[in-house]
């Protein structure tokens, strides 16, 4: 069962047997009960404290023991910037169609496909029917941030028990070894993966103290335990590849811990969105719900940004999202509903990307209806929709610009787009 503290990296102390965890949480000579402690950074130790992120955990077994070979996983769709295809990628506007279902039993490590990369992240696509039964994993390049779009998951983690359902978001820091189980009997989502820094809650500024994500949805699990001796497999996302290892028991050890480095999860039905109350359009970054910073300021190396039901009550404004052309680049899904600037093609399970420069917005029927509706309040119901928006251009993968997912119409949304320029003056 999934038990949960609040918080955003805060330092939490969590055991799953009383006395676990040592006196004072100092490193004993000695640990309880007969444990070893070992410590998990996820930062460099000099780092500025906000930004520094660990944990001791006290194991039944150190994290030392397994198979004194791994062995590299081939036939993998799995890349990021460490392993690469040699394909290139155009400067034109792309859309694909949901992953489908597979046919034969699949689960999150043979589930797994990557859309697109570029040097600081990359966005992977999900669609199991299996538990990873006596399979575990970690990734050594990055944090993976789960965005469930279909079917309920339960992440049994070193440090406790998530369970997400669609609309939630679940992200495991790098490092954290895990295993994914189904509660429905299949699951399709997203993944964002981010190789340079962490995710954080986006500064608000002038908006003040309150709004957008807040700390206290943010939810970090219990501790839990499993003390299994069988015979099991260890993979890890090692340099953008796949590789395997044998352990005799579950990882999943930990009988206590404690530390600022965990994994959490977020609903998206929280989010409190701060958005235009009289006129013109505001931009999208108002919608982000973390961000993973670079060292430029006011530039993100991922911000994820999403589009929850909300009121819309500009007047005299253009409503939908404008035309546009980023220097940002852009990968779009869609998890219920539909989108407010796409009418037909946008599918929950699929996502678009428009990079760098790569001018976008609303098809034809949007626009037209957009500029000809009575400026009414309306509440956009029943939708959500985000983006993985990037300071650096995505490179698709050769999967992703030959895959029979890919809608080659794409272009065609704004094809009956046509001049309406007058030289008579508009009242």
């Amino acid at each position: 069962m999934a038990r949960y503290q609040l918080g955003f990296h805060s330092y939490f102390a969590s055991e799953a047997l009383k006395g676990a965890l040592p006196k004072d949480r100092n490193s004993p000579q000695i640990a309880p009960f007969g444990l070893y402690a070992e410590q998990v950074n996820n930062s460099a130790f000099t780092a500025p404290r906000m930004q520094n992120f660990k944990a001791w955990q006290y194991r039944i077994r150190p994290s030392v023991l397994h198979s004194p070979k791994y062995t590299l996983v081939n036939h993998t769709l799995l890349r990021n910037q460490y392993h690469q295809d040699d394909v290139l990628t155009p400067p034109e506007q792309m859309r694909w169609s949901a992953l489908s279902f597979p046919q034969g039993k699949t689960d999150l490590l043979h589930g797994l496909v990557t859309m697109m990369y570029n040097e600081t992240a990359a966005v992977h696509l999900y669609a199991i029917n299996q538990s990873m039964d006596n399979r575990y994993f970690y990734s050594a390049d990055g944090d993976w941030l789960y965005v469930l779009q279909q079917g309920r998951l339960r992440f049994k983690t070193e440090y406790g028990v998530i369970e997400a359902k669609p609309h939630e978001v679940v992200v495991i820091p790098r490092g954290v070894r895990y295993c994914v189980e189904l509660i429905d009997e299949h699951a399709r989502g997203y993944i964002c993966e981010s190789n340079v820094s962490a995710f954080y809650l986006p500064e608000r500024g002038p908006i003040g103290a309150n709004g957008l994500a807040e700390e206290r949805h943010f939810l970090a699990p219990i501790a839990s335990f499993e003390d299994k001796t069988e015979d099991a497999l260890l993979y890890c996302q090692y340099q953008g590849r796949l590789w395997q290892g044998e352990i005799s028991h579950s990882p999943l050890d930990v009988v206590a811990w404690h530390g600022n480095l965990y994994p959490y999860k977020y609903d998206l039905d929280l989010f409190c969105p701060v958005n235009t109350v009289l006129k013109d359009h505001a931009d999208p970054s108002i919608f982000t719900v973390l961000t993973a910073p670079s060292l430029n300021p006011g530039t993100a190396n991922v911000d994820f940004v999403i589009f929850p039901p909300r009121w819309i009550v500009g007047e005299d404004t253009f409503r939908p999202p404008y035309y546009h052309r980023n220097i940002m680049s852009e990968c779009m899904g869609l998890l219920t509903g539909i989108y407010d600037a796409k009418g037909e093609g946008f599918q929950p399970g699929g996502m678009s990307m428009h990079n760098s420069m790569s001018a976008h917005g609303p098809d034809y029927d949007t626009f037209t209806h957009a500029s000809q509706a009575k400026l009414n309040p309306v509440r956009y119901k029943n939708t959500m929709a985000f983006m993985f928006e990037s300071r650096l251009p995505w490179q698709l993968t050769k999967f992703a610009l030959m895959s029979d997912l890919r809608q080659h119409n794409y272009l065609n949304c704004w094809s009956s787009l046509k001049a309406q320029f007058t030289k008579e003056v508009i009242e």
